[in-house]
């Protein structure tokens, strides 16, 4: 069982990182659809607009691969929004599993 939770810096940019953690008592393995791990999505609070999105125009190796979570094991997987405008935001991050969601949420404001 993954938990997750996002944290967000905003700085001279946005930083985001999504955090996983296996809070069960086996282990768990997940199969990522491809390289690029976790995906993080942008929407303007308000009209739910999604205004960026980290694989927008990035490619990434097709290929699968796995990753086992021992009981207790955290992993990060991090992004950066370089340019926003300011105004009050939601991001999702997500896993970019073949099987499962894993996912957390979280306002902002630039």
């Amino acid at each position: 069982m993954l938990d997750a939770s996002l944290s967000v810096t905003v700085g001279a940019g946005v930083s985001f990182t999504l955090t996983v953690t296996n809070a069960g008592r086996d282990p768990t393995t997940v199969t990522f659809r491809d390289q690029l791990y976790a995906d993080f999505a942008v929407r303007r609070a308000g009209d739910d607009e999604e205004v960026w999105r980290r694989s927008d125009d990035r490619m990434a190796a097709q290929m699968l691969s796995t990753a086992e979570f021992a009981p207790g094991e955290t992993a990060s997987f991090e992004a950066s929004w370089p340019d926003p405008a300011p105004g009050e935001y939601t991001v999702t991050g997500e896993l970019r599993l073949v099987d499962g969601n894993v996912h957390a949420e979280t306002p902002f404001s630039v």
